[in-house]
């Protein structure tokens, strides 16, 4: 059993299968949007902004030395002594890539 907007009780299948139509149709359509990539997409949590250059810096600087690789097999020891270079370089990567 199925109600219709006005909250009457449907009971045969042809106007059932009509409500859901309708139903799924107001729930997946977005009115007034020519174009689905116009329409805003609201997220549960703000965007996370850029990490700045300081940021990356002083994430570095925070590595330990002696520890396990991570999926990227390169030892932070590496990271640490190529210096400012890498570091940029770094920044840019992640930038480009996640952002």
């Amino acid at each position: 059993m199925l109600k219709d907007e006005k909250g009457d009780l449907i009971a045969d299948s042809q106007s059932t299968v009509a409500r859901w139509r309708n139903h799924v149709s107001q729930l997946l359509n977005v009115h007034g949007v020519n174009d689905v990539r116009q329409a805003e997409i609201h997220t549960p949590e703000p965007p996370v902004p850029e990490p700045s250059a300081f940021e990356m810096e002083m994430a570095i600087e925070e590595l330990t030395g002696h520890k396990s690789l991570s999926i990227d097999q390169i030892p932070a020891e590496l990271i640490n002594a190529k210096g400012r270079k890498i570091h940029s370089q770094i920044h840019k990567l992640i930038n480009s890539t996640v952002f």
